[in-house]
């Protein structure tokens, strides 16, 4: 079931499935599963009128479990020394362009603590200069290669940290990518959560090492931008007044979409950040359910819990229901007006909101920073995230304190090497006949084709957060998103490459130049085709995609540019950079079309990077981290384009369960073109010899006992007159402080409903601070320590088998073997560099997680008595291996 169910009912207009949403011509509705793509978990499938999140009080304190204990005791020790103000001004944000970074708290000038930045993005420090643009996640996903993804994180993690960030606003595990449209899904890894979660956490490991805080996000189910904020939808034309409700059942939830986040918080991640939409109609960041019972109970999450720009809602509710920081602190940008701030100053000395609660806030935001050693990294802010001016306002909205405000700093370091080998080892080969790849370089005559080639007529950063479609894609668009120092496009790489032998060498990156690119293709001996399909976040329509994508076709007619070429040129290579899955029509089978490449995003080496595959410098080892389908349907999950539920909040059920991505395909046996996992390589390989070793372990426990009380570190005065404004204190208009205006706290509120009962909003247990039962699931960072005890150990022999070193991403499955279970899951995977005619060995641990489902009425994990198989191969549909698990 969808937890509970309320009352509410879609009107008979609405319950017909209609042909069109806006122009989506196949898009299901007003379900976004199509009809023959449900779970067979009844469970997952009903579709209540209306679920209901319930709720979870109260809001667990942090212990310093783990190894937070050295962090939890100089938290602690710092926050005992802090006046109530003080505690407040380092929940919220001083408001929107108020300061220098895209969110800064409030600063304890008596202590020299400065107020902490925060700074957008999962793939490279936003809205500054001289910094490097990496490649997307997605594409860290592809290379299946941890050490990448760790060397990835510590490289952003120093660059932001050279900038003076506190916490990098990344990685991202919502969207995982439940429909292919979902305009943020390259911001994150992969729809598998195996595959995410394994990302999450050596990409976490890496940005905290370099001493910066780790922000994973968007918590949780945020799996589309339609809708995400009524606000924003409003702007579009959309009659609703409450953002979107992602619809679950339990074991979805747990089994699909937390288990990267449990993988996260075992990795030791200081922030979580909660999202827009709602979760079983309750907002995000302020869901007791998710936040409090989930992330704080089971995942004994240590660390703190932020607001996304704009999604806190509510005052005393959030702070009750498990959130910790309100970012950027406003109500709505650029208002001056907080929920908390003033609000939360009232609310702790008018009791609603218990001390201990705010104490627990400052100790989760101080512990993290401590965890990953910021009293021993932390610079000095050097850059300013609204101008790249040298010289102007510190509050830049309210124009006052001019001055240095950019430093220009550059801390690229040699990251562009690292770049590079992402944007390589992503790579995906999907198609090479007869060997056509590598290219020697003195290939006849080469041409390449397509706007995807060349640069943005605008330059790189032209379009404010990459919000266009001109010239080669290597960066989606929204606030995941940097700037790029320089651009390497594949026209220049490639040209590069040709010139440098001499060769002769022609582009057109008019893609609607229909007479110079037949005439051009007659010409050439080998013809690179570059397209895209592009996507992003929900504040930038981009030709009418509202940040998710209307189609999984390529963008700028890169179709009929293929097909126009490929007519004519009989060795035709067509090279994706595509923020996701795209329709290939027949491409696979087209003979004059003789490779076929997925590039991704691949950041500022992007022209680089793909002339190292084409020319055989680096043998491609990337796998698709998605399914390439057919058709759109196959998928069997979709968005919801219009409202469904008159102008309330529309309502997404997830009643596919489990299966989305290549557990959808599986399920409905739909043949792919080109399945997850699947890459070919300039070499081949054979897989033999597994071997299965059952490791002694006891038995599962069951966590027990209860947590200790709440500690309560200072006590605040209920002399009022202390709160108040300082004498002679100049205010920066617009600036959120933590200050009373008035010794009446219900003038200070300036709240109409100030004074009502708290039973009418507090819900029951939310102020007990007294010792409370441990969750069975729970008991460490991650869940129950013994869900993460090996099980068995898997080893298989991988031979190179041609005549080239090369790459192999081995990859472990596993069938659970329950009827609701998926075919299979990815559960292990081991990227191994082998020589030709030599062969190495394939590890894989599996662990207890790996094998166990989530039992909804023990509220736990369990293994179940089905039989299950593991398979070792090359492909979710390529299993060469396999042996059953004793």
């Amino acid at each position: 079931m969808l937890w509970l169910v309320g009352a509410l009912s879609l009107t008979l207009t609405e319950l017909v499935h209609v042909v069109a949403q806006d122009g989506n011509t196949t898009a299901p509705f007003p379900s976004s599963t199509y009809a023959n793509a449900t779970s067979p978990d009844p469970a997952a499938a009903e579709s209540p009128d209306q679920p209901f999140s319930p709720p979870f009080y109260p809001s667990p304190w942090g212990s310093g479990a783990g190894n937070w204990a050295n962090a939890y005791e100089k938290a602690r020790t710092f926050v005992a020394k802090l006046t109530l103000l003080e505690k407040v001004n380092l929940t919220t944000g001083v408001g929107w362009q108020n300061e220098r970074c895209v969110g800064e708290t409030g600063a304890i000038p008596r202590l020299g603590f400065r107020g902490l930045c925060l700074q957008d993005s999962p793939l490279g420090v936003r809205n500054t200069d001289y910094n490097s643009a990496f490649p997307a996640g997605v594409n860290v996903a592809a290379t299946f290669d941890r050490g990448l993804a760790y060397a990835r994180g510590q490289a952003m993690g120093q660059e932001h940290r050279g900038k003076g960030v506190d916490v990098q606003l990344g990685p991202v595990a919502g969207p995982l990518g439940r429909a292919p449209e979902c305009g943020r899904n390259w911001e994150g890894f992969s729809p598998d959560p195996a595959l995410t979660g394994i990302m999450m956490a050596r990409t976490i490991q890496g940005i905290q090492n370099a001493g910066v805080i780790a922000c994973a996000k968007h918590y949780i189910l945020n799996e589309q931008e339609h809708f995400r904020q009524a606000p924003e939808a409003t702007g579009y034309g959309y009659n609703i007044t409450e953002s979107l409700s992602s619809n679950i059942d339990d074991a979805t939830m747990h089994e699909t979409y937390l288990w990267p986040f449990a993988d996260a918080v075992r990795a030791g991640v200081g922030s979580v950040m909660c999202s827009y939409n709602q979760i079983n109609n309750s907002y995000g960041c302020q869901n007791s359910y998710t936040l409090n019972r989930l992330l704080k109970g089971e995942l004994d999450f240590q660390g703190f819990v932020m607001s996304d720009w704009q999604a806190h809602h509510s005052g005393v509710s959030t702070a009750l229901a498990g959130m910790d920081m309100s970012m950027p602190g406003d109500v709505l940008f650029d208002t001056g007006t907080s929920y908390w701030g003033t609000n939360l100053t009232v609310a702790v000395l008018n009791g609603t909101v218990p001390e201990w609660r705010l104490d627990d806030m400052v100790t989760r935001i101080l512990a993290a920073w401590y965890y990953v050693g910021r009293d021993q990294s932390q610079v000095p802010i050097n850059f300013d995230s609204w101008t790249t001016d040298t010289f102007g306002y510190q509050h830049y909205y309210s124009k006052e304190a001019y001055g240095l405000i950019n430093e220009h700093v550059d801390v690229r370091a040699e990251h562009a090497t690292l770049i590079r080998q992402i944007g390589s080892a992503s790579t995906v080969l999907l198609k090479n006949n007869n060997g056509t790849l590598p290219l020697t370089g003195r290939e006849k005559f080469t041409a390449v084709f397509g706007s995807d080639a060349g640069g943005n007529p605008y330059g790189p950063n032209g379009c404010p957060d990459r919000g266009c479609n001109n010239g080669t894609l290597a960066m989606a668009w929204g606030s995941g998103t940097a700037s790029f120092p320089y651009l390497i496009t594949p026209e220049t790489a490639i040209q590069n490459e040709v010139v440098s032998n001499n060769g002769v060498f022609q582009s057109l990156t008019d893609n609607f130049a229909a007479t110079q690119i037949q005439s051009l293709a007659s010409q050439a001996s080998v013809a690179i085709v570059f397209v895209n399909a592009d996507s992003g976040e929900g504040f930038i329509n981009l030709d009418g995609n509202e940040g998710d994508r209307n189609n999984l076709t390529f963008w700028k007619g890169g179709d009929v540019l293929i097909q126009n070429v490929s007519a004519i040129c009989n060795n035709t290579i067509v090279v994706m950079h595509t923020v996701g899955p795209v329709l290939l029509s027949n491409y696979s089978d087209n003979p004059n079309i003789t490779a076929i490449l997925w590039a991704g995003l691949p950041g500022e080496q992007s022209g680089n990077s793909i002339a190292d595959v084409l020319y055989g410098r680096v043998n491609p080892g990337g796998k698709l981290p998605f399914t390439l389908g057919a058709a759109r349907e196959d998928y069997g999950t979709d968005l919801l384009y219009i409202p469904n539920n008159g102008n309330g909040a529309p309502q997404q059920d997830f009643t596919e369960g489990n299966f989305i991505d290549y557990r959808a395909f599986d399920k409905a046996n739909v043949t792919p073109v080109y399945e997850f996992g699947f890459g070919l390589s300039y070499t081949t390989f054979s897989y033999s010899n597994l071997r299965v070793s059952k490791v002694n372990v006891g038995a599962y426990t069951p966590t027990t006992g209860r947590t200790l009380a709440a500690p309560v570190l200072s006590s605040a005065t209920n002399d009022i007159a202390q709160y108040q404004y300082p004498s002679n204190f100049s205010a920066v208009p617009f600036y959120i402080y933590p200050y009373l205006n008035d010794t009446d706290l219900e003038a200070a509120a300036n709240d109409t409903t100030y004074g009502i009962a708290s039973s009418a909003y507090i819900p029951a247990g939310a102020q007990d601070g007294s010792p409370q039962p441990r969750l069975a699931a729970g008991g460490a960072p991650g869940g129950n320590p013994e869900l993460y005890d090996v099980v068995y150990q898997v080893e298989a022999t991988i031979t190179n088998t041609g005549t080239v070193a090369g790459e192999e991403v081995a990859q472990l499955y596993i069938s659970l073997g329950g009827p609701y279970d998926p075919k299979v899951v990815l559960r292990g995977f081991e990227r191994l560099s082998i020589q030709p005619n030599s062969s190495t060995a394939f590890h894989a641990d599996i662990t207890r997680r790996d094998i166990s489902n989530w039992d909804t009425t023990a509220q736990n994990w369990a293994v179940s008595n089905s039989p299950k198989t593991v398979y070792v191969g090359s492909s979710s549909r390529n299993l060469l291996l396999s042996a059953p698990l004793s």
